[in-house]
């Protein structure tokens, strides 16, 4: 007989088999925020360098004060659905907000972005359909494709080639196309290449989704994205995003021309049976949306800390990637000596992210460090210090002399 808990029982040896004194990658908790940049971890002062807090709004007064009103008004949470009792006027003026921004005319907002992605994708496609990904997408999206029933198809990441072949390959006839790519992807930093990706949807008959949580904020004159910063957002069908990132709360949202999307409100399990985000979070959220979209400084000082960061890991001989992005990634190779960096540097009061597989090849594990506007010149020289000092120790970058 087939054990149902076999697959869990395994993962547990093997969290059993390393140290069980050492800090493990899923086991790392902040006792308190200090900062976006400090944290405390195990009692110690740690920079936070592995945060996708990128303007960190998470604690501007504005945004904080704009919660706390909120849940005076409003009390702790909904305890409903959007269809039942769970929308508030909040929730109606955050959507408005996120269309108005966007210069699209309908906006829906999600409890969670992982919701989002699944309430767009499964309720615009089904079976029969066929939801074309690139290979490097959020795992939300490939969930969402296989729970909408669809045909998935993917493509090699960023080829716009490689697209068009798969597109060509599709039977004709009347099924939905949906080709999904993200702004800025999560793992590399990486941005599409979407004013090519565009015109091959549209030759192609295909609608386009554009995920832009990561690129929300740091991208676009008004900070909308990848879209806008490459002259596309009136082109790109649905856009959808996340609020977990630069506008400090929990949730998501899509916008787009099509009023149809209206239809998300009636027809999108992950709106209709979820309880809506608590007002507090929205409140928040709506709050750091209009400081995001009119306080552009923000980026500026963070492209300065993504800057310094970049040209600091390359001297010290660290293998980065090639692409300029908050997201920085930081190639070590097999996963044995990734994590011994990782601990090594947490040991010494600095936070970054541990990819390991699946998320990336087992020969091309990476540390995943983020930089944020409010780092400083000071935050980043000390985590250069803290790289260079453990990377001299471990090996993993050379001894100058």
């Amino acid at each position: 007989m087939a054990d149902l808990l076999q697959k869990l029982r395994s993962l547990a040896e093997l969290a059993r088999a390393h140290d069980a004194t050492s800090s493990r990658p899923l086991e790392t908790v902040i006792d308190a925020v200090l900062s976006p940049c400090e944290v405390l971890i195990g009692g110690r002062p740690t920079l936070m360098f592995g945060s996708n807090n990128y303007f960190g709004l998470t604690a501007d007064p504005r945004v904080v004060a704009a919660a706390r009103a909120a849940l005076e008004r409003f009390g702790s949470a909904t305890t409903g659905s959007r269809i039942a009792n769970g929308t508030l006027a909040l929730h109606r003026d955050l959507e408005r907000a996120l269309a108005q921004a966007f210069g699209k005319r309908v906006a829906a907002v999600f409890t969670t972005g992982y919701q989002g992605n699944l309430a767009v994708v499964g309720a615009l496609c089904g079976p029969g359909d066929f939801v074309v990904l690139d290979a490097d997408c959020h795992a939300s999206l490939y969930d969402a494709a296989r729970l909408s029933g669809a045909t998935i198809v993917g493509f090699r990441h960023n080829s716009v080639d490689f697209l068009a072949r798969q597109l060509g390959r599709l039977p004709p006839g009347g099924k939905n196309r949906l080709v999904v790519v993200e702004g800025v992807y999560s793992i590399y930093g990486d941005v599409a290449p979407l004013p090519e990706i565009v015109e091959v949807c549209r030759k192609n008959d295909a609608y386009l989704v554009v995920d832009e949580a990561h690129a929300f904020g740091p991208y676009g004159e008004r900070g909308l994205g990848c879209a806008e910063a490459q002259g596309v957002l009136g082109e790109v069908d649905f856009v959808v995003g996340t609020f977990s990132k630069t506008l400090a709360g929990v949730g998501g949202f899509v916008v787009s021309d099509h009023p149809e999307i209206e239809a998300l409100h009636m027809l999108a399990r992950p709106y209709l049976f979820t309880a809506s985000g608590s007002p507090a979070n929205i409140a928040g959220v709506r709050e750091a949306l209009a400081i995001a979209t009119s306080e552009r400084g923000l980026a500026e000082r963070l492209w300065r800390a993504v800057d310094r960061m970049r040209a600091g890991l390359l001297g010290l001989g660290y293998r980065i990637g090639p692409v300029a992005s908050p997201i920085i990634p930081v190639t070590i190779g097999d996963l044995r000596r990734t994590r011994e960096l990782w601990r090594a540097l947490l040991e010494e009061g600095l936070y970054v992210n541990l990819v390991a597989p699946p998320a990336c090849p087992p020969d091309a594990c990476l540390l995943r460090m983020s930089c944020a506007s409010p780092h400083t010149d000071a935050h980043v020289d000390s985590a250069l210090a803290i790289l260079g000092r453990v990377g001299r120790e471990l090996g993993v970058v050379p001894v100058r002399a």
